[in-house]
C-alpha cells in the first residue's frame, strides 16, 4: 500500500519547474500529482508520477537532485468532513503528519490525498482496520 513519491530539490529560479516537468514530458511520463514548497533560495517539488523508477532515472541524467520517498495515498469519501474523519483516526492514534496533499484528479466519488507520516507502517495498518480505503501504488501511478 506504499507509494514511490519522488522529491526533487531546485533552486527557486525561473525555468527550473518547466525543466522537470519538460524532461518527464519528453519520456511519456505522466505527473498524477505534486505538490511544491519554497523558500527564497529553493524548492522542494514532491511528485507522484506514472513510472517512478524511470522518473527518477531521467531526472538525475539531466543533474537534479532527486530522492525517492515512501507516502501513502487514501481515498476519502469526496463530503464534508471526509478529510477531518481520516486525519481523526491518525490523531487517535497519535501518527503525526509530516505533510500532505491532494490528486488533482479524483478516483470514482472520492478524493485521493497522499500523506507523509512519521511511521508509514502502523498508519497504514491502522487506516485499513478502521476501513479507509488505501491505494496501492500501481494503482495510483495509473490515475
Amino acid at each position: 500500500m506504499k507509494v514511490k513519491q519522488i522529491s526533487v530539490f531546485l533552486e527557486n529560479k525561473s525555468g527550473r519547474l518547466a525543466k522537470v516537468a519538460r524532461v518527464l514530458g519528453e519520456r511519456g511520463i505522466n505527473i498524477r500529482a505534486l505538490s511544491i514548497a519554497d523558500t527564497t533560495d529553493f524548492g522542494i517539488l514532491r511528485l507522484i508520477v506514472s513510472d517512478p523508477e524511470r522518473a527518477l532515472a531521467a531526472l538525475k541524467a539531466e543533474g537534479m537532485t532527486v530522492s525517492p520517498t515512501e507516502v501513502i495515498a487514501v481515498r476519502i469519501p469526496d463530503r464534508p468532513g471526509g478529510l477531518a474523519g481520516v486525519l481523526s483516526l491518525l490523531e487517535e492514534a497519535g501518527i503525526n503528519i509530516e505533510y500532505m496533499y491532494a490528486f488533482v484528479t479524483k478516483a470514482a466519488d472520492d478524493a485521493v490525498v497522499v500523506f507523509r507520516v512519521e511511521d508509514l507502517d502502523r498508519a497504514i495498518a491502522i487506516l485499513a482496520e478502521k476501513g479507509v480505503t488505501l491505494l496501492a501504488g500501481e494503482e495510483v501511478y495509473r490515475l
